[in-house]
């Protein structure tokens, strides 16, 4: 069966390691954040160990995902689905939880329980401040897990209930009717909330080969910028 972190990561590996992969711009902050292939693939690979090795996931393992469109979130989306996972988006129950630190109390109704893990998304790496007993903060624990990994062979569900072949023909749909191709470099400011979102937003651009430059909170006034400085071709 194909392993959907293998199936996005393993060709743009192969064509472009070093190349930008997702640009992440937060205008609120002024943040600014570029990882390349290798990179995003190495932050998916410490997030898949932890979330195997310290919080159990694994195939068909039920993961929700309370996290805002971010760089850190497409490495942790790419983890949940190289261990064979689930990423589970909106309401639904799951086995563990992924969150920001102000959806605490979602994650916690959402796993009845089960683990849950904290992401501060400092640019930093600083870690979550006052968590409770028992959550685990994702910037302290990961840093100490390995940037390679064994992607499971035998994956569950990947999203929301779709298997990986479907999550992979509806990117590759989207990418079609947007003609996207390995060339362009793609400016979005569009949420990543539910499973549709994931595929159009980013997994379409990735099976088509091409790079993303996020920008949250957008400011309308710097995006002609962002488009000049970051060579962007869509969006």
């Amino acid at each position: 069966m194909t392993n959907l972190g293998s199936a996005i990561l393993d060709p743009l590996l192969a064509r472009n390691p070093a190349g930008p992969r997702i640009t992440y711009y937060d205008d609120a902050t002024g943040e600014r954040i570029e990882c390349s292939t290798v990179t995003l693939a190495n932050w998916a690979a410490k997030t898949g160990n932890l979330l195997r090795d310290e919080l159990g996931a694994a195939a068909g393992t039920r993961v929700a995902v309370l996290l805002p469109a971010h760089w850190q979130t497409a490495a942790m989306l790419l983890g949940i689905w190289w261990v064979g996972a689930e990423a589970v988006l909106g309401d639904g129950d799951a086995d563990l939880a992924v969150c920001t630190e102000g959806r605490l109390d979602e994650a916690d109704a959402a796993v009845s329980g089960g683990e849950v893990a904290v992401l501060s998304l400092d640019p930093f790496g600083k870690p979550a401040a006052n968590l409770p007993v028992g959550v685990t903060d994702y910037a302290t624990a990961v840093r100490v897990h390995g940037d390679q990994i064994v992607p499971e062979r035998q994956p569950g569900p990947a999203l929301n209930g779709r298997s990986v072949d479907d999550v992979l023909a509806a990117a590759r749909a989207v990418a079609d009717r947007q003609g996207l191709t390995a060339d362009d470099r793609v400016l979005s400011s569009a949420p990543w909330d539910t499973a549709d979102d994931v595929i159009a937003h980013l997994l379409a651009a990735y099976v088509a080969g091409a790079s993303l430059v996020y920008v949250a909170n957008a400011n309308p006034y710097l995006l002609d910028r962002r488009r000049e400085t970051e060579k962007t071709t869509r969006g």
